[in-house]
């Protein structure tokens, strides 16, 4: 089952083409890994799946809700609710300055799900104890490392039960060190199944965890295959991207 389906989804902002007719699909469980370099419009291709920006063209579905067809979007519910079937891990956080950690993940739940405040209380606690931040509960943001609170807003967007979660390039505001801890985070969420897609620099991730890669330059897929067949790959822009990076 194809838990988000994208058709020649096209982007413009002003004269520049962002995005030129990129389709995709992704199934339930899978890793979808999306490389390429800086300007690539993998970001933005995010962005239009989850609807911060609005497609010029093509055609988008979520858990079999269909969003946006050859351009046109759907009434304010059928959005919402497709909407409500992903979640995105942003670069830089995005965390309320003023919540606690622990009113952060239950905030989303309980002001857009109208969820139970206790029972959201015990399910944001198992999230941040399965992130290694229980004894964090009522610390504040200022109070965390980068890496600290990018595992709260993992656990934020697990908090919402998304049927697919969307990483943009989740550890590039950390250093090494605390990269590690996201990467791992990640790892264990392949592990039990979670369906992810992925934009990243950190090819070994994506080499070890994604079942499949996509790599885009210019606004267009030059290559998609399994990992293993892309870092192997005899497409030349492929290769040559490729051997920027140490460790391959």
């Amino acid at each position: 089952m194809d838990v988000l389906r994208a058709d020649n989804i096209r982007k413009t902002f002003g004269d520049t083409e962002v995005l030129r007719g990129i389709s995709l699909r992704v199934k339930k469980g899978e890793v979808l890994a999306v490389i390429g370099p800086s300007g690539s419009g993998k970001s933005t291709l995010l962005r239009c799946i989850t609807q911060l920006e609005k497609v010029d063209e093509g055609s988008i579905e979520i858990s079999g809700i269909k969003f946006v067809e050859n351009g046109v979007y759907g009434d304010s519910k059928t959005c919402r609710d497709a909407l409500l079937c992903s979640g995105l891990v942003f670069q830089n956080f995005n965390l309320f300055p003023h919540f606690s950690v622990l009113e952060n993940v239950m905030h989303p739940p309980v002001n857009v799900l109208k969820k139970d405040k206790e029972e959201t209380r015990l399910l944001a606690m198992s999230l941040l104890e399965k992130m290694g931040l229980a004894d964090k509960a009522d610390s504040y943001p200022f109070q965390l490392s980068g890496g600290q609170k990018q595992r709260v807003s993992i656990a934020r967007a697990l908090a919402m039960k998304p049927d697919i979660l969307m990483f943009d390039e989740p550890t590039s505001a950390l250093d090494p060190e605390l990269t590690g801890e996201i990467l791992k985070v990640m790892r264990d969420l392949a592990k039990d199944n979670m369906t992810m897609v992925v934009v990243t620099h950190e090819m070994k991730f994506a080499r070890e965890v994604a079942d499949y890669v996509i790599f885009m330059e210019n606004g267009v897929i030059i290559e998609e295959a399994k990992a293993d067949e892309i870092f192997n790959s005899a497409n030349e822009r492929t290769r040559a991207f490729l051997e920027g990076y140490s460790g391959l």
